[in-house]
């Protein structure tokens, strides 16, 4: 089976339609259907079904396509490793991550790591935790950046970094002229917070649950980015990820608000394929974000991928629910 049909029913796949797929490999369309039903042929089964429009992919499709991407990619892999024998850096890596994290970390270690290595594109690809954790097992990234990591039958993780939580409000909350407040004063307070369907958020009801502290969630978002703007535009108060506000507390827009009795943070990890190996310049970037060796960290992983909190009135420190 020729190497480049394969990457064309991956283009199938995701356009849909035998004719854009022949756009994007500069085929003929007549070439594209030929070279489908001969890779039919090939595995004996049928992968598309064409009686629908646009084109869907058969049950035994959907299970071609999610091993065939990991092929291709440990393919890309290895033809980046033989490009990299040489002294300097080329190829692609592509990183999985949930969104804040992305749009927290990512620019400045791209940054940094394309001055290194100026002939390296470093892709990213947002989604959430969930679907950081299926791009990773399906091949479609090198590795993920996520929150809460955990090990799988086919991922594996390392410990990044434990994250602050912070409480801040917009400028315009009552709360904004305190120097600092206590865990009473949070009591049934309207807050805009996480969805109740995420695991940050079911960590920091069963924390604030544990202080005896109810709170009157009103608005509920799937991101840390969509739940700042919201705290900025309805005068709000929230616990967010610290980086994800570094701008907003910086230029006023948001306070951080003191709680001495309240501190929390969460866990944030790197997450690979059991099976393979890293590309050179996977592993490379991994390790610029690590500041070590990243491929010594995946054999000794170690650390917690729960949420720590350490207050005054609540005995709990790393001990919630395990990601």
């Amino acid at each position: 089976m020729h190497f480049r049909t394969l990457e064309l029913f991956c283009t199938i796949a995701e356009q849909r339609s035998f004719s854009k797929a022949a756009a994007a490999h500069d085929l003929t369309q007549s070439a594209v259907s030929q070279a489908m039903q001969h890779l039919e042929e090939s595995v004996g089964v049928q992968l598309i079904d064409r009686s629908k429009r646009p084109l869907v992919l058969t049950a035994a499709g959907k299970t071609y396509l999610s091993g065939l991407r990991g092929v291709l990619r440990s393919y890309e892999r290895l033809e980046q490793e033989v490009r990299s024998t040489s002294k300097q850096l080329s190829g692609q890596v592509t990183i999985g991550t949930i969104v804040s994290v992305g749009l927290s970390y990512m620019p400045e270690a791209t940054d940094a790591f394309v001055r290194l290595h100026p002939e390296v594109n470093v892709k990213t690809e947002f989604g959430s935790n969930d679907r950081v954790f299926q791009m990773t097992t399906e091949g479609e990234v090198d590795f993920g950046l996520v929150s809460f990591p955990r090990s799988t039958k086919q991922l594996q993780f390392v410990l990044w970094q434990q994250e602050p939580m912070r409480l801040v409000c917009s400028a315009d909350h009552p709360l904004a002229i305190q120097h600092e407040v206590s865990l009473t004063q949070l009591m049934r307070i309207d807050m805009i917070g996480f969805d109740r369907e995420l695991q940050l958020r079911q960590e920091i009801d069963q924390c604030l649950s544990r202080a005896g502290i109810d709170i009157n969630f009103r608005m509920e978002f799937d991101n840390a980015d969509s739940m700042i703007r919201a705290i900025q535009a309805n005068r709000g108060i929230g616990i967010v990820p610290e980086a994800a506000v570094r701008r907003e507390t910086a230029n006023g827009s948001l306070r951080v608000v003191a709680c001495r009795e309240l501190r929390m943070t969460r866990p944030l990890g790197i997450i690979f394929r059991r099976s393979g190996r890293l590309s050179r310049v996977a592993s490379e970037f991994g390790s610029l974000l690590l500041g070590r060796p990243i491929e010594s960290g995946k054999r000794n992983r170690s650390g917690s991928g729960k949420l720590t909190v350490d207050t005054a009135t609540i005995d709990a420190s790393d001990t919630s629910v395990v990601a």
